[in-house]
């Protein structure tokens, strides 16, 4: 029974983090108010939302069958607290960090509406610390880190997200209004 455990967390494992990095690009467009081919921006919103949860659900799959894992020796303690597993502590640690924030991003997302904006923002940013940890937990803690297909995988997440930030920073600093630029140069001489 444990190798189909492990088998399953292995598999969710990865999908959650395949579907995170989805989610951080989506964030990312959804943020920047750029429709995608064929799909207006609330349904990028749509998208977001529902490939996030997505994620948190293989991400809960991934936690509850490596409790179950002989090989994990997860305890209810290590998948709260970080850094006390009995197995690759540190590693599994960083899992424990991106989950716990994982939860907190969640539990904001449902509270949307009850929270001010600026709690909600600053949470929900958390995101840009939360993926790169999960990344680090999957290559440090992950079965198949080390792996050709998966160094590639890794790659080709942390390449897509590092391009989408970049693009969103560039495409922001440099989409304005003929006001807001003026705005900016008088602020530069007064300040």
């Amino acid at each position: 029974m444990s190798e189909v455990l492990w088998a399953i967390g292995r598999m969710s494992g990865v999908l959650s983090l395949v579907l995170f990095t989805a989610s951080v690009l989506l964030g990312i467009l959804t943020r920047a108010g750029k429709p995608l081919p064929g799909l207006p921006r609330f349904g990028i919103v749509l998208l977001h939302r529902n490939v996030s949860l997505l994620a948190a659900v293989f991400l809960v799959l991934h936690v509850l069958t490596l409790l179950g894992d002989s090989y994990a020796k997860l305890s209810l303690i290590d998948i709260v607290i970080p850094f006390l597993g009995s197995v690759q502590p540190f590693w599994q640690g960083l899992g424990t960090v991106a989950s716990d924030l994982v939860v907190a991003v969640v539990i904001t997302a449902l509270l949307r509406h009850r929270l001010p904006a600026r709690v909600f923002r600053l949470v929900h940013w958390s995101v840009y610390l939360m993926w790169p940890v999960a990344l680090l937990h999957s290559l440090g803690n992950g079965t198949d880190g080390g792996s050709l297909w998966f160094d590639a995988l890794a790659v080709l997440t942390a390449v897509s997200v590092v391009a989408a930030l970049i693009w969103r920073v560039a495409s922001t600093r440099f989409r304005s209004t003929p006001i807001e630029r003026a705005e900016r140069v008088t602020e530069r001489m007064h300040g």
